[in-house]
């Protein structure tokens, strides 16, 4: 009966009544089975209800399987002594549904990463798949200070909260108009083993930042608990109240959601930055006064008790900083420039770069080149033959075909509608789709349209909450192609890391 009941750890939910049989099939393979007798049915029910306590055996299938990947021994804790020095790292969709572009109802992803020290909720950021860039945008948000918004209220500003925002103000400039989220910079970072955290790109970002990555072992989501425990917080106490909510499983989902009144993801974004100001003003239970367990403080006055002993060091971030934290490959540099998912990248600068060497023997001469996955307008190379190193922006050389920027899945869904296209061809199926989705559902039909609808909504919901600089950048850029003299040239609104887009109004 022990065994039958282990062997449902990873299995799926049965009943009582197939443990039983089970029990009873693996007593028939023993040598003596026919010596042995099998006690009454009524009997085995009662044993079973005696071994299988607290095992979930015939429960839900998740549950069980966190039971069975808890440790033995008694649970420990590593102490955290200063804000950042332990900081755990989590991704979960949540349970709201959002308004895409086209009238598409679609739940987004929660990405967030909360301080051990003071459970502070550090930043968080909301996206309708979550990519390593985003990950690695959450680090730069954490040390980035959080500006008013209009419509906040006064009594969200740091300067009215427990913080001590005139002696952080002789530090840090930035925080004169800043909201009362603290800013932390993360020391060591505890993450799962999704692809994101576990990809390149976002332990490139650590490193660059000097931050230490420590992966939990498989299959054991007690070892980041703080984080698993808040993301279910902002559950309770802020996605169910959001319109759209659709609760945690499809049983408890209501009807009709779709139909209703629901948010677009930067309003959501933006309350759920406004919620956070109030959730570090909330009193925590893991934040007890050791001499009187009866008080307990808020993350923001658990801070400023800490900021006392460790002190304040501002961590400035450039345009710079930005790029490095984007994803990076390595290419060659050729005649025609760089060719990334049969995208052509060129410009005069790359002329002394073109067919040589980049002094990197480690990756055969490659050049590094970093690329943002929602916006394919350009992408960054960095130049190690000047002193001193620098990036040159490359834009892709079929930029004017397209009337707005779009990010990497756009290009991908319209490749896929064009097996073997050129990318003359590729980039007007995408121009296309953009502007036909745009017109309307009545100029789409069937279910490769509704994809399309999908795909169109996501790249404008991820592209919406970026600075737009000054549109002749573009205009600017196109003049130097010789294949665009006879076009009309529309200046793009592009969005411009180097212009310090961590810097809000």
């Amino acid at each position: 009966m022990q065994q039958a009941i282990d062997e449902t750890a990873e299995a799926s939910s049965r009943t009582i009544g197939f443990v039983v049989w089970r029990a009873t099939q693996i007593l028939a393979m023993r040598e003596d089975a026919p010596d042995i007798e099998v006690p009454s049915q009524r009997t085995l029910y009662r044993l079973f209800d005696k071994l299988a306590t607290g095992t979930h055996a015939t429960g839900s299938a998740t549950t069980r399987r966190s039971v069975n990947a808890r440790p033995a021994r008694p649970f420990g804790e590593v102490p955290a002594c200063a804000p950042g020095e332990w900081m755990q790292i989590d991704s979960t969709p949540l349970d709201v549904l959002v308004r895409l572009d086209d009238g598409i109802a679609e739940k987004v992803e929660l990405t967030a990463m909360i301080d051990l020290a003071t459970r502070s909720l550090a930043a968080a950021v909301l996206r309708p798949t979550t990519k390593a860039a985003d990950a690695s945008a959450l680090l730069a948000r954490s040390i980035t200070p959080e500006m008013m918004r209009p419509g906040w209220s006064d009594a969200l500003r740091m300067s009215r909260s427990v913080l001590p925002h005139r002696r952080l103000m002789s530090l840090d400039e930035r925080l004169e108009h800043a909201a009362a989220r603290p800013v932390i910079v993360p020391d060591t970072i505890v993450c799962d083993h999704g692809k994101v955290f576990i990809s390149n790109n976002f332990r490139a970002s650590c490193r660059y930042l000097g931050i230490s990555l420590q992966p939990t072992h498989k299959a054991s989501p007690f070892e980041k608990g703080a984080i698993e425990k808040t993301l279910g917080s902002v559950a309770t106490l802020f996605a169910q109240f959001v319109a759209g909510y659709t609760g945690r499983s499809v049983d408890r989902r209501g009807r009709g959601l779709e139909n209703g009144p629901l948010w677009s993801l930067p309003e959501l974004q933006g309350l759920l930055d406004e919620w956070i100001v109030i959730w570090q003003n909330r009193r925590h239970d893991a934040l007890r006064d050791p001499d009187s367990p009866k008080r307990a403080f808020t993350p923001n006055e658990k801070y400023a008790m800490l900021l006392e002993s460790c002190g304040y060091v501002p961590a400035l971030f450039s345009g710079e900083d930005y790029v490095e934290l984007l994803p990076e490959r390595w290419q060659a540099i050729n005649s025609y420039g760089i060719r990334i998912n049969h995208r052509t990248y060129d410009d005069a600068e790359l002329t002394p770069l073109r067919r040589q060497h980049s002094g990197v023997a480690e990756k055969k001469g490659l050049w590094e080149i970093h690329y943002d996955p929602y916006d394919v307008s350009r992408v960054w190379v960095r130049d190690r033959l000047s002193e001193p190193a620098r990036w040159i922006t490359v834009f892709w050389k079929h930029l004017h075909r397209v009337g707005v920027p779009f990010g990497e899945m756009a290009w991908d869904h319209a490749r896929d509608q064009v097996s073997g296209g050129t990318e003359e061809q590729i980039a007007d199926v995408a121009a296309d789709l953009l502007r036909r989705t745009h017109d309307g559902p009545a100029q789409l039909k069937g279910r490769a349209a509704k994809r399309s609808r999908r795909v169109a909504a996501r790249t404008r919901a991820t592209a919406s909450d970026r600075p737009v600089p000054d549109p002749t950048t573009a205009e600017a850029v196109q003049d130097g192609q010789a294949d665009t003299e006879s076009a009309k040239l529309i200046p793009l609104g592009l969005f411009d890391p180097l212009a310090n887009p961590w810097r809000r109004p």
